[in-house]
């Protein structure tokens, strides 16, 4: 996919045409430094790349092991056999959570309520009737913007049937069953009629999608005229002038990554905003959170290899295993760049 006009115009912009340099006087020990501090970081950016390269060498015999060749099956039973690891050691909310730099230390949890807060700040929605949230997961961001804004009612649609029993579960256990429920459903094919909800929210669940022209078209056609689209997804950085693809180290991690979580081909924020904006949405934003997640990643690798976290593993099964071996790749995909947490949202018109 093209990266959009905007994206080509800024970082194509001629030399004669930006601000003029600052001459300086530089001493020749300032040189020395600023040659040693580049060696530095690449030789840093090196090592990260050669850890990446091991790491993805180590586990690529494993992750086709067990693979269901239908994508959305794949995917129902990765969650149908994951989700109950995940609320046992994490909670209800199935996402990364917000540690911002300088912030207090706090709970995962606490970080991960406070994802859900701050987007809702960042993306502007401050008042919310209807909301459908797409790949809902067990419900936790459902419930929570249930909670936070009176009144709202929320539909949400995952493929897991295990996710979606048990969200309405816990809906209920927490006195939201009458205004949060869940069902079986196909983010490409939403059970909604159009103009459905002010508030579309994709928490996580874009890099499952296979076709992320028919996503968009999806989330745009189900919300009403002046309601807003979220979508906080992983994606992939967006490529440099004269790129026509990621480089083959970043390539192969991406794809270690995709045969254990059952993800398609991804796409750059970039990339988002043009389908968004060719979908006839407005106020098209972006936003990269890479930094405010990074704690997350080996957070969830140390839970993992706690004694509770083994055993949950092993009872899970082989696709749950096959999630947590590759869990190092994308933090290694952190570090290197070539993965970015991004936020997009936009109104429609």
């Amino acid at each position: 996919m093209a990266l959009n006009a905007r994206t080509q115009c800024l970082s194509g912009t001629k030399t004669s045409q930006r601000l003029p340099l600052r001459v300086q006087h530089v001493r020749i020990s300032d040189l020395g430094r600023c040659t040693h501090r580049s060696q530095a970081g690449s030789q840093q950016r090196g090592a990260v790349i050669a850890n990446a390269t091991l790491l993805d060498t180590l586990v690529k015999p494993f992750t086709k092991i067990g693979q269901v060749a239908d994508l959305k099956q794949g995917i129902a039973a990765f969650y149908d056999e994951s989700s109950s690891l995940w609320e046992d050691v994490w909670g209800e909310h199935m996402h990364h959570g917000y540690y911002p730099a300088g912030a207090p230390t706090k709970s995962h949890t606490q970080a991960q309520v406070d994802m859900i807060e701050e987007t809702l700040k960042w993306a502007g929605a401050t008042s919310v009737t209807s909301m459908v949230d797409v790949g809902c997961g067990i419900g936790g961001s459902s419930r929570h913007i249930a909670r936070k804004f009176p009144g709202a009612v929320t539909k949400g649609i995952t493929l897991s049937p295990r996710q979606a029993k048990r969200a309405g579960e816990l809906s209920a256990a927490q006195g939201l069953g009458d205004r949060c429920s869940f069902q079986v459903g196909d983010a490409l094919n939403q059970p909604f009629p159009d103009s459905s909800f002010d508030l579309v929210w994709s928490m996580e669940s874009g890099e499952h999608m296979p076709d992320k022209r028919k996503f968009v078209g999806e989330l745009a056609r189900v919300c009403v005229p002046g309601g807003r689209v979220i979508i906080v997804t992983w994606c992939h950085r967006v490529l440099a002038p004269g790129e026509a693809a990621l480089r083959p180290e970043e390539q192969s991690l991406l794809d270690r990554i995709c045969e254990a979580y059952y993800l398609p081909a991804w796409c750059s924020s970039a990339d988002y905003k043009q389908l968004l904006e060719e979908a006839g949405m407005k106020d098209v934003r972006t936003a990269d959170w890479s930094k405010e997640v990074a704690p997350f990643w080996g957070a969830v690798i140390q839970t993992a290899l706690t004694p509770r976290g083994m055993a949950g593993l092993l009872q899970a099964g082989w696709t749950t295993i096959k999630g947590a071996l590759v869990m190092p790749l994308m933090a290694q995909g952190f570090q290197m760049g070539t993965i970015k947490f991004e936020l997009i949202t936009a109104v429609k018109a």
